[in-house]
């Protein structure tokens, strides 16, 4: 099966159990273990505040002496809990990425969300205290790429060595972040699984030091990541490494915020439903 018809079929190609999603009271809709609403802003603060899952900011020293300030979410089991690295968009550590990580714990996962703009902002503040997105966006591509792997390797260890989580960790990572997960995926031997919300690949020289299973998330009108995946997948196949890319019809970049912020578009939240239930299954797995 070619390239371009084996991506077809994954998309065409629901995961979906009908009783995996129920519509519930006050616009709210939960699905695949994912609760969705119209959510602005405030909206998404808001359901932080209520959640009643343990959250807490922790303050993670890496090896250079560097300190980033990181959100951490705990799911309510009894067991240890597989971790989940969120890593933010090219906007930095936004509440809609804190609420990422609050329904990874709902799932049962541990999540830990670093903020990597960290005393790079105004006043040596992080995402915070940039004046706009805009700002932050700014900010983000100053950062350097070591200092970036440097400050993973820490959290990493950090959310491992927790008495509640087991040795196993994934991350995942959203635009900028998908990138970032890429290419750490190439810079750490011991994570468990990388998950691409589409970002860009790492260089291919790189690829063989991949050790765990990549899988990606992208939008079928999102041609400028999208065109980077059948050169990828020819590496990552070249080098005996595991890269399974799943393209979601009908939507862009960034259609898993879309989707969980907005109610009038069914086609963003269909391929939010389908891909945070594969994330999700995916996890369970590994």
């Amino acid at each position: 099966m070619g390239f371009h018809k084996k991506l077809i079929c994954l998309r065409q190609t629901s995961i979906l159990a009908p009783c995996q999603f129920a519509i519930i009271a006050l616009g709210m809709v939960l699905i695949g273990g994912l609760t969705m609403n119209a959510a602005n802003a405030d909206s998404v603060k808001e359901r932080l505040e209520n959640s009643p899952r343990h959250h807490e900011w922790v303050k993670v020293t890496a090896e250079n002496g560097r300190v980033v300030s990181a959100f951490l979410a705990f799911p309510e089991i009894k067991e240890k809990a597989t971790s989940v690295v969120v890593i933010h968009e090219n906007r930095g550590l936004t509440d809609w990425v804190r609420w990422v990580g609050d329904e990874l714990a709902k799932n049962g996962f541990v999540a830990i969300c670093p903020d990597f703009l960290s005393g790079t902002g105004p006043g040596g503040g992080g995402t915070e205290s940039f004046a706009s997105s805009d700002a932050a966006r700014a900010g983000i591509y100053e950062l350097d790429a070591d200092q970036i792997t440097t400050d993973l390797k820490a959290v990493k260890d950090y959310v491992r060595n927790l008495p509640s989580t087991t040795d196993k960790v994934a991350v995942a990572g959203f635009c900028w972040g998908g990138g970032q997960t890429f290419r750490f995926a190439t810079n750490d031997d011991s994570i468990a699984a990388a998950f691409v919300f589409y970002g860009s690949p790492p260089k291919k020289e790189d690829i063989g030091r991949i050790a765990c299973p990549v899988y990606g998330f992208y939008g079928e009108t999102d041609n400028r990541i999208n065109a980077t995946i059948e050169d990828t997948q020819e590496a990552m196949t070249a080098a005996t490494k595991t890269y399974e890319p799943v393209i979601y019809a009908g939507v862009g970049h960034a259609f898993l915020r879309r989707g969980m912020e907005q109610e009038d578009s069914e086609v963003e939240k269909s391929a939010t439903r389908e891909a945070w239930s594969r994330l999700l299954k995916l996890l369970n797995g590994i």
